[in-house]
């Protein structure tokens, strides 16, 4: 194992070997959602390098995606699963690389933007464009969990949950923001 000073000094090298890994396990149908002992044995190797695992069946991801979004939970409910593995693989990708999402919403669009864990808003707006960073002034941020529990965005305001944060705001996983900036 490598000391911290050693991982700051070859993390400029760009080595395949230290970069984060992902095991996916391809299972068959009777060995979901848990997998088996390969898959068990793969998940010893992973926690003791600090990599991630997914099991999954490329079997049934393939008629996951042929079937329309209506149908999808009877099949995973079948095989006792509650998403497909796309989902769990995209969220372990996350995990490893130390990302995480934050919203923007309008009234025409909502869209997901990806920042590093630990990002501050004026980060985040430069994800969207670099004048956002540049002149950023401050966040309008409420969170999906508010969005859910009020329904709009003037009910979240009318409960006085909408916030106000500055340029030392750390942006959280799940954050609607809207960015207020003079470039």
């Amino acid at each position: 194992m490598l000391t911290d000073d050693e991982k700051k000094q070859i993390a400029t090298f760009g080595l395949m070997t230290t970069k984060p890994v992902l095991y996916c396990c391809n299972v068959g149908e009777g060995d979901l959602p848990k997998g088996n002992a390969w898959s068990d044995t793969v998940r010893a190797r992973a926690q003791k390098e600090g990599a991630g695992v997914v099991v999954l069946c490329g079997k049934v991801e393939a008629e996951l995606a042929e079937l329309p979004p209506a149908d999808r939970g009877e099949l995973l409910a079948s095989y006792d699963l509650t998403e497909p593995a796309l989902a769990s693989l995209a969220r372990e990708c996350y995990r490893l690389l130390g990302l995480q999402s934050y919203f923007t919403a309008g009234e025409k669009e909502i869209r997901a933007w990806t920042i590093r864990k630990g990002a501050l808003g004026p980060e985040a707006a430069g994800v969207i464009h670099t004048d956002f960073e540049k002149g950023f002034i401050r966040a309008q941020v409420y969170s999906v969990e508010d969005l859910e529990q009020y329904g709009s965005e003037t009910a979240i305001k009318g409960a006085g949950k909408l916030r106000m944060e500055g340029k030392e705001y750390v942006v959280h996983d799940g954050d609607v923001m809207h960015f207020l900036f003079n470039v």
